[in-house]
């Protein structure tokens, strides 16, 4: 049920809209095209396809291989240290001050993993204390392999998102697809570019366009949510890597098209079900809820959605309050999210590589598995739950299997499941969405269940 005030149904009065000059137009169209080029347009490399955001974000960790994970712990070192201020003594010039309060004067819990993040972090850069935490497939990974690539990535997401969020593109697309995104996944049509620019980049970045578009008041808590959990999907540069790994290059067209189908059908049933359906449908606390205006009877989608952008690009009077957007989205995400991913992350790779507590939390999926006839069931069972550790490590485990079709099943699975803790999950966690660690288990485990079947039955088809 969606909330009174973001009511989105048409206006039956007509109404005439506005002409506008050549150069309000370029106000929209400029900015949005640079926006679309960074975030959405795939360019191939020497390592694959991937997008200008990302690429840059690889040149700049390239350059400074040696000092990127250095400089990300001794940010983490910042943020506990201010943390620890803001709740212990409150310095006026933190608890005054409404940006430096948002991001260091946060729970004891938060605190807490903040700490555990950057010792984690201190302990894999240095090589001191216990191996099994700083060694290359646990603190180290995600030291040296992920902390890097989030920490160029949002240097240049934070600067950039305002092309995407700021000049109209999002009223456009949200005016094109409404009839679509409302009644199919119940959310707003301006979602589908959070969609897109994950889809075609990387989810980091649809959790980043959604949390900036809660904390804007322009979704409720119930939409925020479900746009987080299940449109910031994996990009199809990851995909392909996981298709590789596995070695299925020659399915690699049934195996993208197999995961749409299940990725489609977990984004219409997911919404209708709790723990998502049971998210209120109130706005973010600090901002209030911006209405979502209906298309007046007499106007096409185009035009109005035209009409709402050039407005919204028209807004921006001021570059440098745009620049000081963007700087402050950076130093919010370095000194809040990455202590949160290294923290979360960690501890999950650590399970996932230390304990059998996947491999028994899989072994439900053994009779699962048989019953729907997949081959070597016990082998690929805890591949159903690992991936929530960290969504490459069902590819990793899942390679060593013999039938192609059981290496199909896993690699379309991991792929439509989305929530990891190693990324996605610690970066979620991390952000000011509506999700908690016991939705996004849930989330995970429901994912599973709607995926699994589909994708059996069309690799029961294929092979």
């Amino acid at each position: 049920m969606n909330p009174p005030d973001k009511g989105s149904s048409s206006r039956n009065t007509a109404i005439s809209l506005k002409s506008y000059s050549p150069v309000q137009y370029l106000k929209f169209i400029i900015p949005s095209l640079i926006g679309i080029y960074l975030f959405m347009v795939p360019m191939r490399t020497e390592e694959g396809i991937t997008i200008p955001v990302a690429f840059l974000a690889n040149a700049i960790n390239n350059l400074f291989v040696h000092y990127v994970p250095i400089v990300a712990t001794w940010l983490m070192i910042l943020s506990v240290t201010l943390s620890i201020i803001a709740r212990v003594i409150k310095p006026a010039f933190i608890m005054k001050n409404s940006f430096l309060r948002t991001v260091f004067h946060v729970s004891n819990n938060w605190v807490i993993i903040r700490i555990l993040g950057t010792i984690f972090a201190f302990m894999a850069v240095y090589q001191i204390g216990p191996e099994w935490i700083r060694n290359e497939n646990t603190g180290g990974m995600l030291a040296y392999d992920l902390i890097p690539i989030l920490f160029t990535t949002f240097l240049l997401a934070g600067f950039f998102l305002p092309l995407l969020l700021n000049f109209g593109l999002l009223e456009l697309f949200g005016a094109l697809l409404a009839k679509v995104m409302r009644p199919l996944f119940k959310i707003p049509g301006r979602s589908s570019l959070d969609c897109l620019a994950s889809w075609v980049g990387d989810g980091t970045i649809g959790v980043l366009l959604t949390s900036k578009q809660y904390e804007g008041g322009f979704y409720t808590k119930r939409e925020a949510a479900v746009i987080a959990t299940t449109f910031s999907v994996v990009s199809i540069t990851f995909t392909i890597v996981v298709n590789q790994y596995l070695h299925l290059e020659d399915y690699f067209l049934e195996y993208y098209a197999t995961i749409v189908v299940a990725g489609l059908a977990a984004a219409i049933i997911m919404p209708r079900i709790p723990p998502l359906s049971r998210k209120p449908d109130t706005g973010y606390e600090h901002t209030e809820l911006k209405a979502e205006e209906g298309i007046p009877a007499n106007v096409t989608p185009f035009k109005w959605g035209m009409n709402e952008a050039i407005l919204q690009a028209n807004r921006n009077k001021n570059v440098s309050s745009i620049v000081k957007e963007g700087f402050r989205n950076v130093i919010e995400m370095w000194l809040g999210v990455i202590p949160v991913v290294m923290a979360i992350g960690t501890v999950g790779v650590m399970i996932a590589e230390y304990t059998p507590v996947f491999k028994y939390l899989g072994m439900p999926f053994i009779p699962i598995l048989s019953a729907l006839q997949v081959p070597e069931a016990a082998a690929a069972s805890q591949t159903m739950i690992i991936g929530f550790a960290d969504m490459f490590l069902p590819a990793i485990i899942g390679s060593s299997i013999g039938s192609e079709m059981t290496r199909f099943v896993i690699g379309c699975v991991s792929v439509t499941q989305l929530v990891y803790l190693s990324e996605m999950g610690g970066l979620l966690l991390g952000s000011k969405l509506p999700v908690n660690l016991k939705d996004l288990i849930l989330i995970f485990l429901l994912r599973t269940a709607i995926t699994l079947p589909i994708v059996v039955l069309i690799a029961h088809w294929i092979f």
